[in-house]
């Protein structure tokens, strides 16, 4: 068990830290595999934008470098663009 003050305040700052950072990497991932599951272009086009800021400020806060971001933008972005398509050879088959 800590002794200092320092240190008892920094495992209760860590925890908090901790609970915050989980809220929201679960939050983004679930509107991500939200918007991977929709089938519905127009639906997958409106929640696009609102998913990139997630991820945006997601990253901000995690990484110092924003490497991921455009990866996973650009991912997204296709994956919009082929909803249509999908959907049209799924009614054929």
């Amino acid at each position: 068990m800590a002794n200092h003050k320092s240190s008892v305040k920094r495992i209760r700052q860590t925890k908090v830290k901790t609970l915050h950072n989980k809220y929201y990497a679960k939050t983004m991932r679930n509107a991500v595999r939200k918007l991977r599951a929709t089938t519905d272009k127009d639906e997958a086009v409106k929640l696009f934008p609102v998913v990139q800021k997630m991820l945006t400020s997601w990253l901000r806060q995690i990484l110092s470098t924003l490497t991921k971001l455009p990866i996973l933008n650009l991912g997204l972005a296709l994956h919009i663009k082929q909803v249509r398509v999908i959907v049209r050879i799924s009614q054929y088959q």
